[in-house]
C-alpha cells in the first residue's frame, strides 16, 4: 500500500514539478487580496465593532490560504477528467496497484501542493505586511489547510470519476463554492456584531465557517478548548467522510 501510494504521489508530483507555473497561478488571486483588499480590511477592522480579536492580517491571512485550499482542491478532479480522456486510468487499472492508494497519492500531492503555496502567501504577509502571528499557530493552521486540501480533493476525484463530464464538474463545483465561500466568513467575518442574525445561524450550520475561525484562532495564538475544538472536530469528520467516499468511488471505479 504505502510503495503504491509513493508511486502514484512521485508520478502527480514529476507533472506538476514540469510545469511549475501552475504553483505560482494558484498564488496570485490570494495575493491579490493581501496587496488590494488588505490595507482596506486594516482601516475597516480598526473603524468597526464586531471583528473577531487580532489584528486585521491576522484574520485575513487564514483565511486566504483556506480559501486556496478550498479553490485548488475543490478543482483537483480536472486532472482526473484529462486522466480518463487520455486513458491514464483504463492503464492504471490493470495494474495490482490497490485503489485505495490511486487516491491517497493524488490527494497527498494536492495537499503539498497547497501547503507550499500557503507557506509563499504567509511569508509573503510577514515581509510585505504587519502580520504577527506565533510560529506554533502558523503551523497548526498550515495542518489544517493540508487536512482540509485532502478532504476537498477526495471529494472532487469522487465526483469527477461520478459525472465524467468535463462540462458539467465545473458548473457543478462552481454552485457549491460560491455559497460556501461567502457563508464561510473568508473575506469578511460573520459574527453577531457584523451579520444579521439570519445570516449568523446559516452560517453557523456551514462547515467551513469552523474550519476558518480555528484557522483564525491559531493565527492569535488562541489554543484554547473554544478556539479549536469545534473546527478540529468537524474537520476531521469530514476528512474521513470524503477520503471514504473517494476510495470507494475509486474501488467502484476500477471494479
Amino acid at each position: 500500500m504505502l510503495r503504491d501510494i509513493w508511486l502514484i504521489f512521485r508520478r502527480d508530483a514529476t507533472l506538476l514539478s514540469r510545469n511549475p507555473a501552475w504553483l505560482a497561478i494558484g498564488v496570485m488571486q490570494p495575493v491579490l487580496y493581501l496587496v488590494l483588499f488588505g490595507p482596506l480590511m486594516e482601516r475597516i477592522v480598526t473603524s468597526t465593532p464586531g471583528f473577531p480579536p487580532g489584528s486585521s492580517w491576522t484574520i485575513l491571512t487564514p483565511a486566504l490560504i483556506i480559501q486556496l485550499a478550498l479553490f485548488s482542491a475543490t478543482t483537483a478532479g480536472f486532472s482526473l477528467l484529462a486522466d480518463l480522456r487520455n486513458g491514464v486510468v483504463e492503464r492504471l487499472r490493470v495494474t495490482p496497484a490497490s485503489r485505495v492508494a490511486l487516491l491517497l497519492g493524488k490527494v497527498l500531492t494536492n495537499g503539498l501542493t497547497t501547503v507550499a503555496q500557503a507557506i509563499i502567501i504567509t511569508t509573503l504577509a510577514f515581509l510585505v505586511f504587519d502580520l504577527s502571528a506565533p510560529l506554533g499557530g502558523i503551523l497548526l493552521t498550515l495542518l489544517i489547510v493540508g487536512m482540509l486540501s485532502v478532504t476537498l480533493a477526495s471529494a472532487s476525484y469522487a465526483v469527477a470519476l461520478t459525472l465524467r463530464n468535463e462540462e458539467a464538474f465545473p458548473a457543478l463545483v462552481n454552485s457549491v463554492m460560491m455559497p460556501v465561500l461567502l457563508l464561510s466568513g473568508i473575506l469578511v467575518p460573520i459574527t453577531t456584531g457584523l451579520a444579521p442574525d439570519w445570516l449568523y445561524a446559516i452560517s453557523r450550520v456551514n462547515p467551513f465557517t469552523h474550519i476558518v475561525d480555528a484557522g483564525r484562532a491559531g493565527f492569535r495564538g488562541d489554543f484554547s478548548v473554544d478556539a479549536m475544538l469545534t473546527g478540529s472536530i468537524v474537520l476531521v469528520v469530514l476528512m474521513s467522510l470524503c477520503v471514504y467516499w473517494g476510495a470507494r468511488t475509486f474501488r467502484r471505479e476500477n471494479a
